[in-house]
């Protein structure tokens, strides 16, 4: 699923929409030609259950998107949002030099993704891993205008993080 509503719709012939939403019918048809079983009940269940929230359906549960994470141009709506002082993104070593240099950058998605906790940050860094916690000084990039969006699962969202906000 996270293929198709964050970066590949066309997996199963489709498109998403301005704002990342899909036809619930249509994400489950397509993901049926491609010879997996799923229905409304387990497609709500997944949704439900999903450690991270990936995903939400709108209110009557007839189109559904991804809350974050995508790598193909589309307007989630997210809101403008005063972070806490302090966020955290999870990375490993491989990657510190390049941070280092260059500050945290999209790469190939539409923000940088941070944490508002340690235990979240050390979950995502863990996936490649040793997880190496940096801070990221967001009430000084605040200060100095940059915009946070606070995504519906909870995940901190900005354009990119230059070295100077980050600290190890």
């Amino acid at each position: 699923m996270s293929l198709i509503l964050r970066h590949n719709p066309q997996v199963i012939g489709a498109e998403l929409d301005e704002n990342g939403w899909i036809p619930t019918e249509i994400l489950l048809a397509g993901i049926r030609k491609k010879g997996i079983r799923i229905d409304h009940d387990l497609l709500d269940e997944v949704v439900e259950t999903n450690n991270k929230k990936r995903f939400a359906f709108n209110a009557d549960k007839t189109k559904i998107r991804a809350s974050q994470g995508h790598s193909v141009k589309v307007d989630v709506e997210l809101k403008e949002e005063t972070p806490p002082e302090i966020l955290y993104h999870g990375t490993v070593n491989k990657f510190l030099d390049t941070i280092k240099e260059q500050g945290l950058i999209p790469m190939n998605r539409l923000h940088v993704h941070l944490s508002k906790d340690l235990e979240t940050a050390t979950n995502v860094g863990s996936r490649r891993g040793k997880p190496i916690i940096l801070k990221i000084m967001a009430r000084e990039m605040i200060q100095d205008g940059y915009t946070f969006y606070l995504s519906e699962n909870g995940v901190w969202l900005t354009d990119k993080v230059l070295p100077e906000y980050i600290k190890q």
